[in-house]
């Protein structure tokens, strides 16, 4: 080796001496990186071996976020992850000012930033959050017109919107076996929305239709734009021992009502929207007792109606479930707090419980589940259906028998299944809808007589 090479070989020891001295000696260390993408936002996540100092800015020209980060040092593979689905191009980085760090992200266009950090939990330790929110909204799933179901009625169908519980860096529960709350809950939204848009008259729509967060006042703001006649929000439960198990239904209670009704009045961006949905009543420009009269009424009304369906849910469920409680439940969950919107929190079952974990893991039994609850919601909206619907307009031309229902055949039923969801035999099932064979055709609609 000449003198050259031995100079050059000194200099690279001692600038990866340095490197090791700085990252050593670094306050915090980045361990891992996560990407969440969403309709509306991305959500980029730093593990951390502690709490950091941080600044998120946004430049133009080219788009780009800077990400400083103090004293702090890289130890995660950035490159490595998945931008597929996210507004960003490239992630580089950096040190910065000795044992600071830079982490840069190249953008496809412009984004709104907005960072926090999370405390550790059962299974993250110390994070970092930046959501990088689509400014211009062209990745989110616009709020449609209410569906009109038969053109010679003109009528509407009953809108629902089914929420999957927690999502993205929120796993929810965990069971014995590993399985996490969000998949089950993701995976039973998907299925009870299905089997919803399968009956006559009702529309489903998702909160979340993959693995991300969506803040719990969002999710309410969701129904609202939906116009929704009814919030479904499913979890699974969990306790500290394996041994408590059985589904359960909750409506708001009245202390969640009161106190959500001190932050309508209290927050003047809420003035100006209608409770009672299109065409319903504002509380702009009225005064602080009347606003509170308007509001209580309609929070009474709404928590009465959740009750009410809550309780036809809860029927339906004792038939293919084992129940944690035989009465609808009441409490101050957020997701729950919607003024104008009747609104339920179905938890499916004891996550935490071996039996139940397993039960909810299969398909067969989150059919069930979803077919009760469907029902139950049927069962209500046909003795008190919404004005301007179609079952509405069925029940006042006599067309609506509440001893009968339909379903529509969706892809993958068969209708021995069909017949299990709803408790009644296949051969009754074929004598009802005039069948010769067992054989059914995706979009088929079968009538379905009461069990």
């Amino acid at each position: 080796m000449n003198l050259r090479q031995r100079r050059l070989l000194q200099t690279l020891t001692l600038f990866l001496a340095g490197w090791l001295a700085m990252a050593a000696t670094a306050g915090t260390r980045v361990e891992d990186a996560r990407l969440w993408p969403a309709p509306d936002h991305t959500r980029l996540v730093f593990d951390l071996t502690g709490p950091v100092e941080h600044n998120v800015f946004a430049l133009k020209g080219p788009d780009r976020l800077v990400i400083d980060l103090k004293d702090a040092a890289l130890k995660a593979r950035l490159e490595a992850l998945d931008l597929s689905g996210t507004p960003i191009r490239r992630i580089r980085s950096a040190p910065r000012n000795g044992n600071d760090l830079r982490v840069v992200l190249d953008l496809k266009g412009p984004i709104k930033p907005r960072s926090f950090q999370l405390a550790p939990n059962q299974q993250y330790g110390n994070r970092l959050v930046v959501d990088l929110v689509d400014e211009n909204g062209t990745r989110v799933e616009q709020a449609t017109r209410p569906t009109v179901t038969h053109e010679s009625s003109g009528k509407r169908d009953i809108i629902v919107v089914v929420d999957a519980g927690h999502g993205g860096e929120d796993p929810g529960a965990r069971g014995p076996r590993g399985t996490r709350e969000k998949d089950v809950t993701l995976r039973l939204a998907k299925t009870l929305a299905d089997r919803i848009n399968g009956m006559p008259g009702y529309t489903a729509k998702l909160t979340r239709t993959g693995d991300y967060y969506i803040g719990l006042r969002e999710r309410t703001v969701l129904a609202r734009k939906y116009s929704a006649d009814l919030f479904v929000s499913v979890h699974a439960d969990a306790f500290r021992d394996p041994e408590p198990r059985g589904a359960s239904v909750f409506a708001l209670s009245q202390r969640g009502a009161t106190s959500e009704t001190a932050r309508w009045l209290a927050q003047t961006e809420n003035r100006s929207d209608l409770i009672g949905g299109t065409g319903g009543v504002s509380l702009d420009g009225r005064d602080e007792m009347l606003a509170g009269v308007l509001l209580d009424l309609s929070m009474t009304a709404s928590i009465n109606a959740s009750l009410n369906v809550g309780g036809d849910v809860l029927n339906y469920l004792d038939d293919v479930a084992r129940l944690h409680k035989s009465r609808v439940e009441q409490a101050a969950f957020v997701v729950l707090k919607s003024p104008d919107i009747p609104s339920i929190l179905v938890e499916s079952g004891f996550i935490s419980n071996p039996t139940e974990e397993r039960a909810l893991g299969s398909e067969q039994y989150r059919r069930k589940i979803a077919g009760a609850i469907a029902s139950g919601i049927d069962r209500y909206f046909r003795k008190t259906p919404p004005p301007g619907t179609l079952l509405a307009w069925k029940k006042r031309q006599g067309q609506a028998d509440a001893s009968v229902s339909q379903y529509r055949i969706q892809r993958g039923d068969t209708l021995s299944q069909v017949a299990r969801d709803n408790q009644v035999s296949v051969n009754e099932l074929m004598r009802f809808n005039g069948l010769d064979d067992d054989r059914v055709m995706v979009g088929q609609t079968l009538r379905i007589p009461a069990s």
